[in-house]
């Protein structure tokens, strides 16, 4: 079963689309290869809904089985990152329901224990001082978007971090593009420019590749 893990899926240049459809065609061990394009995405948004560690990695297992059990009900002419967003979102409201908690988090009086998500890499072009200075403005703006509701800050990541456009997130939050808009301007209004400015959006929230490969392994045990 080894010899069918995908080695570097970045070496694979089919489309989502593609994909999907030699999945169903019976390619199952290609579903690897869609997990590792959306991971960090997925675990980005997850990550506005729910605050402990487990509990996403959790989620994200059960989206991805979902999406896999549902697989057939994809329709080709919508992006398979906006769909599999869909249902991470159901996922973690559902989750939320259970707990009786649905959208009463991120108060900005939570007390809330990091765990260590913004691991910065190491690198000879970046002097220790500097590494420093960069981990904590990260960890500044990872803070301020923690204050922000839930509202605001899954609008903010699937935008401002994720880079989609407008449509893309209106579509993927079911809402319409002027709240999109709306809810945007407001949760950039909360974080403070300077702290907005400060670092590197693409490195906000990393997936590490540890976790990301746990996680991989763990549904495509399931499935295949």
């Amino acid at each position: 079963m080894e010899s069918t893990r995908i080695k570097d899926y970045r070496e694979y240049k089919l489309s989502d689309a593609d994909i999907v459809h030699r999945v169903l065609s019976g390619e199952k061990e290609l579903y690897e290869i869609l997990l590792r394009r959306n991971n960090q995405t997925l675990y980005r948004i997850i990550r506005t809904y729910l605050k402990e560690q487990e509990e996403i990695e959790d989620v994200m297992q059960n989206t991805y089985l979902k999406a896999y059990e549902k697989l057939h009900q994809f329709k080709y002419n919508s992006k398979f990152s906006t769909w599999l967003i869909r249902i991470g979102i159901n996922e973690a409201l559902a989750r939320l329901k259970i707990k009786g908690k649905v959208f009463t988090l991120h108060r900005s009086n939570d007390n809330f224990v990091h765990d260590k998500i913004l691991e910065i890499p190491d690198s000879s072009q970046i002097d220790p001082e500097r590494k420093v200075i960069r981990k904590e403005a990260k960890q500044m703006l990872e803070n301020a978007i923690d204050k922000l509701d839930t509202k605001y800050k899954n609008v903010y990541i699937l935008r401002e971090v994720e880079g989609m456009r407008i449509a893309e997130v209106s579509d993927c939050l079911k809402i319409s593009i002027s709240n999109v808009k709306v809810r945007l301007h407001r949760a950039k209004a909360k974080i403070k420019e300077n702290l907005y400015e400060s670092t590197s959006k693409k490195e906000l929230f990393e997936f590490g590749s540890n976790k990301c490969d746990n996680l991989v392994d763990k549904v495509m045990k399931a499935i295949i």
